[in-house]
């Protein structure tokens, strides 16, 4: 992450290209006639993005292994429902439209040629390289994800807050800790705790049985955190109902090792990338070849004006 000079923007790609996909109608076609929804709705998000918020630094992060399987050693059904292809030598091959698969590619090169620093490496998740580029910032850091798991960066005092799509890709919610508060009753720092302990089926995550939301946000408010949930269950004095104990305590295995699965990693070997907002492409002439291919007109071009301005 070379001189970053302004707000961090780091786009955590799957999630959003997978929204666009959904946003934008099928009828939305190459001149050949295959889908490209993915891309244009990207471009289109990208390009309200950065005129809407102006970053100085850019980052597409990519899932370089959507499932881990050091994470999935530690919880087996971690996003196990979401396997199309297992592959013991990993990683396994994830569920996706059959017509968003083919898109991907195109988005990749897209944003290669236009000069958007895309970053993904082995062995992680695009999560974890937003929780190390945001590890890292030096300045205020814009999280675009439709993943709350990432609300357990949100964290006020450094500027870090997430720009969550509430429909489609136009409508933004910017979350900060005081949303988190409202919304789930704890900060950033306490929102992985609060999904350890809800448990998140989307992932595979089963959680404590009988402790939802509610009960965990309390838990976390009375205890600070989960080692201090995990004391009281070993203190005959502390403010545990009967059924909570006990639930608790029979989930020592599940608590001992679900914080390494349920939170972001912040020390993923970053490679050494460029992140400045290119505001002339880096390979003028493969833009023009992707957009004749692929159709792109206006959608690029129009991302292409606002990185100009």
């Amino acid at each position: 992450m070379r001189g970053v000079t302004g707000r961090l923007m780091l786009l955590d790609a799957a999630s959003l290209y997978f929204r666009a996909y959904f946003g934008v109608p099928e009828s939305v076609r190459a001149p050949d006639g295959t889908p490209v929804n993915a891309v244009r709705g990207l471009l289109e998000f990208i390009d309200r993005l950065v005129r809407d918020h102006r970053p100085g630094d850019l980052v597409a992060c990519m899932d370089a292994d959507w499932r881990p399987r050091w994470r999935v050693e530690l919880i087996p059904s971690y996003k196990a429902h979401r396997v199309a292809v297992a592959h013991p030598a990993g990683p396994d091959e994830e569920e996706v439209p059959d017509t968003l698969a083919p898109q991907v590619p195109v988005i990749e090169a897209v944003l290669d040629s236009i000069g958007i620093a895309r970053v993904g490496v082995a062995g992680y998740e695009a999560d974890d390289v937003i929780g190390t580029f945001t590890a890292r910032a030096k300045g205020p850091v814009d999280i675009v994800t439709g993943d709350r798991d990432l609300y357990q960066l949100v964290d006020d005092g450094r500027g870090v807050r997430v720009l969550y799509p509430l429909k489609g890709v136009g409508t933004l919610q910017l979350t900060d800790e005081a949303v988190l508060r409202e919304k789930y009753g704890v900060g950033g720092r306490g929102y992985a705790d609060l999904a350890l302990l809800r448990g998140d089926p989307s992932d595979g995550l089963p959680g404590v049985p009988g402790i939802g939301e509610k009960t965990a946000a309390k838990l976390l408010a009375e205890f600070g955190d989960v080692p201090g949930i995990m004391a009281a269950v070993d203190d005959p004095g502390a403010r545990l109902t009967p059924s909570q104990r006990k639930r608790l305590a029979e989930a020592r295995p599940y608590v001992a090792v679900a914080p390494k699965v349920v939170r972001v990693a912040d020390d993923v070997p970053l490679p050494d990338v460029a992140t400045a907002l290119p505001r002339t492409p880096r390979d003028p002439a493969a833009v023009d070849a992707l957009s004749a291919r692929w159709g792109l007109g206006g959608s690029l071009h129009r991302l292409l004006t606002t990185l100009a301005a």
